[in-house]
């Protein structure tokens, strides 16, 4: 069984409060126009006319060369976290996600970036936690390399991204 896990409530709560985001500066507030803003806490679209945050955000506990940052949305009022089985809405919106597998030590494995069908995120994310060397999967845009969520074999709360 896989799991799919939004950013951590903590950082959600901390970015809806204003902290400041990953490169040091308060989140962005903006009305969303339905087109492509996923919330990467519920995991679904910001409706349109609903108001979102934007910020830059990175979904590893240490800076480090593998630890990318990048832009993310989030609703702006309080979202039920998606609860981490099943297919979130976020991964049924396009027709390719980037998938890459990472190790325990929040490293790349090389070879395991693929653009993946949507419908064979899946089975793909499933081969890559067979492997020993790999902790977790990540999925991306494949159009803009945001981060979406996390993908583990085990509902661990600690395997799922925490801020910077």
């Amino acid at each position: 069984m896989l799991f799919y896990h939004p950013y951590a409530p903590g950082f959600v709560a901390a970015m809806r409060q204003g902290e400041p985001d990953a490169l040091g500066r308060a989140p962005e507030r903006a009305v969303s126009d339905g087109q492509g803003k996923p919330c990467r806490s519920c995991l679904k679209e910001i409706a349109e006319g609903e108001e979102m945050l934007i910020l830059s955000a990175c979904p590893f506990p240490a800076p480090q060369p593998y630890a990318e940052v990048g832009p993310i949305f989030l609703c702006a009022e309080p979202c039920t976290p998606w609860p981490g089985d099943g297919v979130p809405p976020v991964l049924q919106t396009s027709p390719d996600y980037l998938i890459k597998g990472y190790s325990p030590d929040h490293r790349i494995v090389y070879g395991t970036g693929h653009v993946t069908a949507w419908e064979e995120v899946a089975a793909y994310a499933e081969d890559l936690l067979a492997d020993t060397r790999i902790a977790f999967v990540d999925v991306r845009s494949a159009r803009n390399n945001c981060f979406l969520c996390r993908i583990t074999a085990e509902p661990s709360v600690a395997s799922a991204p925490v801020p910077a």
